[in-house]
């Protein structure tokens, strides 16, 4: 009897400690400075808001939370890191649909992110627009086509890398089209906007909250925007759609992930802390003026995105015929 007590407080105290731990991870969390890993080069969307969003974060935590940059391999460097730190929740992921593309496009990664990282929250979408150097012979979209199919091979487009949304949408873009443009990957967004606005890459899709302030500049020329609709801070600019494509649809989206294993209630604590920022009134007319869209899921939500974006971009892969060089 006496033995089967002590068995019984063992049992009550390891209880106890559990949910302790459950309690204390969710109202202490975070107790030091929490890392956001962004798997991109500085300059970018998904720097520009991890930035934003750490600092919102760090302002109701009260703990820094520290960007720090870490690009190469279409995200995969960055992503890799992350997976591989201790799922406590001090080591977060910025990631986009990048990451769900090259989950069909690399055929051999160091992980799997379904299996080795867990969704935390998204966090925000927008269009991509196309546009082309000055230089470039065309106004609009079907002049744009015909131009490349008068001279296949000769025009070239560029990306942040392999399997980025930006490639991604330039493959949709020739297959759609029926023409052949060439791929010249950069190691990240801003080093790829550069190019196209110095005349040494002649066209790129790229975010329409980095890229949009440039055409109305007259750095480069818009031809069309990427989404379903068009975007309310160039409302002057048809959608590939209404432009020449039918169903031509291809956004970024960005969201946040930590290592798999996190404990549940970090995650609900971030999810909850993210999904409040995303919904302030000052910072939805703040991204509204960008062209950024704010996205609204829980955890479980997130990850359902996730697995279904996962399968629509295999699709696309297999469609396009994308290949990583």
């Amino acid at each position: 009897m006496a033995f089967n007590k002590l068995l019984r407080q063992i049992a009550g105290s390891l209880a106890a400690a559990c949910l302790a731990t459950g309690v204390f991870a969710q109202t202490a969390y975070p107790m030091k400075p929490v890392k956001i890993i962004v798997p991109y080069s500085a300059g970018g969307p998904a720097d520009i808001y991890a930035r934003f969003v750490g600092d919102r974060l760090q302002k109701t935590l009260g703990q820094p939370f520290v960007i720090e940059n870490r690009p190469g391999a279409g995200a995969i460097i960055g992503t890799d890191a992350v997976a591989k730190s201790a799922s406590d929740g001090y080591t977060l992921l910025m990631m986009s649909n990048t990451h769900t593309v090259n989950e069909s496009l690399f055929t051999k990664k160091p992980y799997g992110l379904m299996r080795d990282l867990a969704p935390i929250s998204p966090i925000n979408y927008s269009d991509l627009i196309l546009v082309v150097h000055p230089s470039v012979q065309a106004r609009d979209l079907k002049e744009l086509i015909a131009l490349a199919k008068a001279k296949p091979g000769v025009l070239n487009y560029a990306s942040s890398g392999p399997g980025t949304p930006y490639h991604m949408a330039g493959e949709l873009f020739k297959a759609m089209a029926g023409i052949d443009v060439v791929h010249v990957p950069h190691k990240g967004s801003a080093e790829a906007r550069t190019s196209v606005l110095a005349g040494n890459v002649q066209m790129m899709f790229d975010a329409i909250t980095t890229m949009a302030p440039l055409a109305q500049a007259g750095k480069v020329r818009a031809i069309a925007t990427s989404g379903k609709t068009r975007s309310s801070i160039t409302p002057e600019v048809p959608t590939l759609d209404e432009a020449g494509l039918p169903g031509y649809d291809a956004v970024i989206w960005l969201g946040m992930m930590a290592p798999a294993g996190t404990q549940k209630p970090v995650v609900d604590k971030l999810n909850s802390e993210i999904q409040k920022i995303v919904g302030l009134p000052d910072v939805k007319e703040i991204w509204a003026k960008q062209g950024a869209v704010p996205m609204h899921m829980s955890p479980a939500e997130f990850g359902k995105f996730l697995e279904e974006d996962i399968q629509k971009w295999a699709k696309v892969v297999t469609f396009s015929g994308a290949k990583v060089d």
